[in-house]
């Protein structure tokens, strides 16, 4: 019930009211540029997949698995504040438990390599139903290879969000959401540049200027 209750106080779930959310076997992208807040972002909606009791993967390219598990900490905790979780620590290592991290190496590094090892957990008993891939970088990585991604959420239903600083225009037709974060003279703000078929769509939504989770 408190799972349910943390779900339920989410910001995904302002985001998802605002936008519409994205669906499973669809793949999102949030872009800006370096330092604005994407891994927080990231681990936002990779904390929702955790909440609802289901299997994440984080993929990184370019942090250390220590981190990693200090953003989703620190997320967890933000996000418990808001119902006074008393048992906050055994709890947040219960909606960890299902998540497993990923590193790859950039110099060594191709995405059809990712979707191989996601099926290879599949294989060996992980239902996946989140992914999330921080920190891609679009100048290492082919049209074919973002087709492979697109292909394996699509097929294995699992909803897929990325990061990167920006995106090349004969790829963006492989992701159904683009987010961008944007520096305004005060705040960092949570532009939906494509949500859905839409383009441009209005969120009013931001980044907390403390906690970094997305808010009105």
């Amino acid at each position: 019930m408190v799972k349910q209750d943390l779900y339920e106080k989410s910001p995904v779930r302002l985001f998802d009211e605002l936008t519409g959310g994205l669906k499973a076997g669809e793949l999102g992208l949030v872009t800006s540029k370096k330092g604005l807040g994407k891994t927080s972002v990231l681990v936002q909606f990779g904390m929702d997949t955790l909440l609802q009791d289901k299997q994440l993967v984080h993929v990184t390219f370019d942090l250390h698995s220590s981190n990693v598990i200090s953003w989703y900490d620190g997320i967890f905790a933000e996000i418990a504040k808001k119902k006074n979780v008393g048992n906050a620590d055994e709890l947040k290592n219960d909606v960890v438990s299902k998540r497993t991290i990923l590193n790859f190496s950039l110099d060594n590094f191709s995405l059809s390599k990712v979707v191989n090892t996601l099926n290879a957990l599949k294989a060996g008993g992980i239902a996946v139903s989140g992914v999330v891939m921080d920190g891609i970088d679009f100048a290492k990585v082919s049209e074919d290879d973002v087709k492979a991604v697109a292909d394996y959420a699509k097929s294995e239903k699992v909803s897929l969000w990325a990061s990167s600083d920006s995106v090349p225009a004969n790829m963006e037709g492989y992701f159904s959401a683009i987010i961008n974060l944007e520096q305004t003279a005060d705040c960092v703000a949570v532009k939906a540049v494509k949500m859905n078929g839409k383009k441009d769509v209005a969120t009013g939504l931001k980044l907390d200027a403390k906690s970094l989770l997305i808010s009105k």
